[in-house]
């Protein structure tokens, strides 16, 4: 092919202005005309303010994210793959990762989760895993704001829409409200696929002359621009009318790409695959060419289209979802075109991969777009923005000269929509498809197990943006240590990690400065636990008209169990049951649910000993593995007191505790969160063994009583209160708010 670029007839013209409005500074379209030597035609402006977005180059977070350990002997994935993948033992490998959907949910509920929910299980497939099990993390504003309870009900109802038709249980998850989301919600999507060893796919194109296959749905108007100027953008008044650039999705569509795009993995045809997810056939088509070192050639005319008229500017920016490209070995199209036509799908030839390092699109004989394709996938810019901490340090809540009494703190708590039952949300998510769920939803992780082996998988995902507001560096190594330790719960050794950082404005240095702390946290966390984060993304302008979110890095952990048969449950399993107190320090009141309802004169947060942190995960993976453990919880949200009542909500059989080692007169015992602490269940005859594992550790374990066949919980002399009434409270805090009663 050759000839010069083009913009077609009634197209604008490019200059400056044009430049502006599609995100791109002014330095940024003096370089493009620099790489290119003239100026842009209108299709390749589209085509570099997608690819140089923040939401596709990381402009701004590049250089962090270098730090973050991502080898390791379990990692067998490259860099640079759609999701990161470890092995897990008996020829298995798993694949993982998580992604944000924020800006689309907030825009529009429920395409916005569930299109969210289907580019995740895309990321999973075009490595050749099947999806097993997916996640959220969601945050919400507060019960007073008036759109909450619409963008809850269209959030959640879009990912067990997607979900459920797809056929991919949703197995465990967390939910926030506060204020501080109130104009910026977050959505954030996790998936776990399981693929043979050695089968795994790649997104590296290979082979010059290989032609380029389009599968999938047809390219319609959907998400223009949702990459470069929705997701890339802080909100403003106007963020209603962005209501178009959010995708449409169909999971029917899903399930058969799923089935048709591991059939053809399975045939051996494919080069590489990358699913078209933001920035569409663009990104797919330029990442996939740069990763191999090639050049690709695209023949818009053969794009698969549902709508007349499109012009090469919208079929290479649209992101209409359910499409993927693919490379192809040459002469074996024919078998792939067959494979995906039994499955009622699109397979059309629409390009070749090339050796001149160009990235061309031709439309009706003419090329509308010819750049270097390195220009596109590792030339745009990379910024390290100016980082600085806030001038004041963020608000706090007003000192309480009187604390409430422990019942009244207690049943407030256990009302409090951050600390209740969650079943509102999950019972509308399939969590039992697929036969692989062993421990779904409403335990300290989620449990798969492997089917043809002994071994399983344990899932979770966490987040504390109030400990990030106050110190974002132990903000998010605390985030990391409870996603582990929630692992190291269920009987589970911790494996891999994957993140959804999300920010506010990275072009502010407050911002930044939280950004990169945040780094610096899950970085060290990462190190001390000796785990991979092998995939992750980065969400920056989650503001509105100037008022960010708290930093909320979220944090998704694999672990990993050689006998899925020794898994633990947070529930008491019997009367008489030892409970025991295993932690690494002093609990505090600062960043808690206690202090975020009644205010306290908190200190800051409490220094975190990473060393005792690991020592406290190999404890209890050891104590399971030797079945020593009966039931185990993490304290997090409410303190010690509500996670002994959580442990009481045994949905087969509630029982009762009765305590008696309780300091029940101090706030911070009863409702601090701060450093590790875990709750767990031994046999009597056990108790020896079990304490010795975490007192030679140097690790603080003691009794604290015992649990018993009364529904009571009795702690001293400070409550003595019915199971059955804190289980009315914790279960109907939800569903009431929903209903209106914000009581």
């Amino acid at each position: 092919m050759s000839g010069i670029a083009v913009s077609l007839a009634g197209e604008p013209a490019v200059d400056a202005e044009l430049a502006r409005a599609h995100g791109l500074s002014p330095d940024e379209f003096a370089l493009v005309q620099k790489l290119l030597g003239r100026m842009p035609t209108f299709t390749e402006l589209g085509v570099f303010s997608v690819m140089w977005s923040e939401h596709c180059s990381y402009k701004s977070s590049r250089v962090y994210l270098k730090t973050l350990p991502s080898r390791g002997e379990m990692v067998v994935a490259e860099q640079g793959e759609n999701a990161g993948a470890i092995d897990v033992g008996d020829g298995w490998v798993a694949v993982f990762k998580i992604e944000s959907h924020n800006h689309p949910s907030f825009v529009e509920p429920y395409q916005g989760a569930a299109t969210g929910v289907g580019g995740i299980l895309r990321d999973i497939f075009t490595m050749g895993a099947r999806p097993i099990a997916s996640m959220d993390s969601l945050k919400f504003g507060s019960f007073e704001h008036p759109r909450t309870r619409y963008l809850l009900g269209g959030v959640v109802a879009g990912i067990g829409g997607y979900g459920n038709c797809v056929g991919v249980p949703t197995v465990a998850g967390e939910a926030m409200f506060d204020a501080a989301y109130n104009n910026n919600i977050l959505v954030n999507a996790f998936c776990l696929g399981l693929a043979r060893k050695g089968e795994l796919m790649s997104a590296r194109a290979r082979g010059v002359g290989n032609p380029v296959l389009y599968v999938g749905s047809a390219t319609g108007r959907d998400g223009i621009h949702g990459a470069s100027l929705l997701a890339s953008a802080e909100f403003d008044a106007s963020s209603q009318s962005k209501r178009p650039t959010v995708q449409v999705g169909d999971p029917f569509t899903e399930k058969l790409l799923i089935e048709a795009c591991l059939e053809a993995a399975r045939s051996g045809a494919i080069v590489a695959i990358q699913d078209m997810g933001a920035a569409g056939l663009t990104s797919s088509s330029s990442e996939m060419a740069a990763r191999g070192g090639l050049g690709i050639e695209l023949d818009l005319d053969r794009i698969p289209l549902r709508q007349s008229g499109l012009t090469p500017y919208e079929m290479l920016l649209s992101e209409s979802q359910e499409r993927m490209l693919l490379v192809a070995e040459r002469g074996r199209e024919a078998e792939l075109q067959a494979i995906f036509a039994k499955w009622d799908l699109h397979a059309a030839v629409v390009g070749k991969i090339t050796d001149d390092g160009r990235w061309r699109a031709r439309y009706r004989g003419k090329i509308v777009a010819d750049i270097p394709v390195r220009a596109l996938a590792d030339e745009a810019p990379v910024y390290r923005r100016p980082a600085a901490p806030p001038v004041k340090p963020p608000e706090r809540p007003v000192p309480l000269r009187a604390h409430p009494a422990p019942r009244a703190a207690l049943r407030a708590l256990l009302g409090n929509p951050n600390v209740a039952s969650k079943r509102w949300i999950y019972r509308q998510y399939d969590s039992l498809v697929l036969s692989n769920t062993v421990v779904g939803p409403g335990s300290d992780a989620a449990v798969l197990r492997i089917k043809g082996s002994r071994r399983g998988l344990a899932l979770k995902v966490d987040s504390n943006p109030r400990a990030c507001a106050l110190d974002p560096y132990l903000g998010a190594v605390s985030t990391v240590c409870e996603a582990v330790r929630n692992v190291a719960c269920a009987g589970a050794r911790p494996a891999g990690i994957t993140n959804c950082l999300n920010y506010g404005n990275p072009e502010r240095p407050e911002i930044m400065w939280q950004f990169a702390r945040g780094i610096e946290g899950l970085r060290d966390a990462a190190l001390a636990f000796g785990l991979p984060v092998v995939s992750g993304n980065v969400s920056f302008y989650n503001e509105t008209e100037g008022h960010a979110i708290p930093p909320t890095p979220t944090i998704a952990v694999l672990g990993v169990m050689d006998d899925v048969s020794r898994r633990v449950t947070q529930f008491f399993k019997a009367p008489g049951d030892l409970i025991l107190m295993v932690r690494s320090g002093a609990p505090s009141l600062a960043a808690s649910e206690y202090e975020a309802m009644f205010g306290a004169s908190a200190p800051g947060l409490s220094p975190i000993e990473l060393g005792r942190e690991k020592k406290l995960v190999d404890g209890l993976v050891v104590a399971a593995g030797s079945a020593l453990i009966r039931s185990a919880h993490d304290v997090s949200e409410g303190g010690l007191a509500v996670a002994i009542a959580e442990a009481c909500f045994n949905q087969e059989l509630p029982m009762g505790a009765a305590l008696d080692g309780v300091d029940a007169a101090n706030p911070s015992e009863l409702f601090g969160e701060g450093p590790s602490t875990v709750i767990i269940t031994a046999k009597q005859g056990d108790l020896s063994s079990l304490s010795r594992i975490f007192t030679d550790a140097g690790l603080e374990c003691r009794v604290l009583g015992g649990v018993i066949a009364e529904p009571r919980l009795r702690i001293g002399s400070a409550l003595d209160e019915d199971v059955r009434e804190l289980a009315g409270i914790y279960e109907g805090s939800l569903p009431g708010r929903l209903q209106g009663d914000d009581s």
